[in-house]
């Protein structure tokens, strides 16, 4: 099968001397278990974090080489005697730690989820990490309400724009900041309560201006994929109890979050690694990414699409996500999902 194998580290940017090719000869995965599920890869989402581990920078760090990967869909190629949840020719997506970048990837029956009728396949593979990321965060560890003002960085890219279609769906006030004019007209098409250029315009000025005309005291939820000086300066508009949730550095420096204040203002501050859960509660995983695949079956939530690329283009596809070109998610896909959907 075809696969796009990480043999070294380094910049998967990069022309010459790549750490990424494309092995046309690697074994198709058997079926160890009887629970086991084999899948036909349509389609799998990059996320930083894919990113971040090719470079060696990543909290996981697998051994050399590997197929990087994380959350996809596809179609059920094979199935184990004892599996019962699923057959073969079911659309099914889920996520994985590494192995999503290649044409057929096996998983425990209890690790996939079955795709609803009518949503596209496509943008399944699109939905796990980005808005399960956001799920978490948001509905379970900050709680948050329509009484709520969230303020979320990085609100164009994959998981900032799930926290702001989250945010929505919860009734909050919604204050999100990206950067550059075709993001922002995006973000406000999608009814964001308020956006932020940081193009032309300061955080702290513009979003103090924008709570004090809506008779708003400060932020209560603060969304931070970035990290950087940025966070420090957002730190100015939290109120009082504010809940902080770290989602990630993006910008490549660690922000410090000075404790006597998060004493003295009562803030929460959440540590948040998705990918943990599915060791130490998977069951939790499982309610989260099934209550957004049925949010997105009733059109409560939209997965946006902002490149494709095939296995082959995968530099392309790095660079999209390194030079923040994209406007949700970058894809990558290894069939024709038109013709496969039409047979479904």
């Amino acid at each position: 099968m075809e696969a796009l194998v990480c043999r070294k580290l380094g910049d998967p940017t990069l022309g010459n001397n790549s750490p990424i090719e494309v092995s046309k000869s690697e074994p198709i995965p058997e079926l160890k278990s009887p629970t086991d599920v084999r899948v036909k890869v349509q389609a799998t989402s990059l996320n930083y974090a894919n990113y971040l581990q090719i470079l060696g920078k990543y909290q996981d760090k697998p051994p050399l080489p590997f197929i990087p990967g994380s959350d996809y869909s596809g179609i059920v190629d094979a199935v184990g005697s004892n599996v019962s949840n699923f057959k073969v020719g079911d659309p099914v997506c889920s996520f994985a730690a590494l192995g999503s970048f290649a044409q057929y990837i096996v998983a425990d029956q209890s690790q996939l989820f079955l795709v609803p009728e009518g949503c596209d396949l496509l943008a399944a593979g699109a939905l796990p990490v980005a808005f399960g990321t956001s799920h978490v965060a948001l509905v379970h560890r900050a709680q948050l309400t329509s009484t709520q003002v969230l303020l979320v960085l990085g609100a164009a890219g994959g998981v900032g724009l799930s926290a702001v279609q989250i945010g929505k769906v919860r009734g909050a006030t919604v204050i999100a900041v990206a950067r550059g004019a075709e993001k922002i007209k995006f973000l406000k098409s999608l009814g964001v309560d308020y956006v932020v250029d940081l193009s032309n315009e300061n955080v702290i000025e513009s979003v103090k201006k924008f709570l004090k005309s809506r008779n708003l005291k400060g932020v209560d939820v603060f969304y931070d994929p970035v990290g950087g000086k940025l966070t420090k300066d957002c730190m100015k508009l939290l109120n009082w109890g504010a809940q902080i949730l770290i989602i990630g550095f993006a910008s490549g420096d660690i922000p410090v979050i000075p404790a006597n204040i998060a004493l003295v203002k009562n803030w929460t501050i959440h540590g948040l690694y998705w990918g943990s859960y599915r060791i130490h509660q998977p069951g939790f995983l499982e309610d989260s990414v099934k209550e957004l695949l049925s949010w997105m079956a009733r059109g409560l939530i939209t997965v946006h699409i902002s490149h494709t690329y095939s296995l082959s283009e995968a530099r392309l596809a790095f660079s999209a996500i390194k030079d923040r070109k994209a406007v949700g998610k970058v894809m990558i896909t290894l069939d024709d999902l038109k013709s496969v959907m039409s047979k479904l």
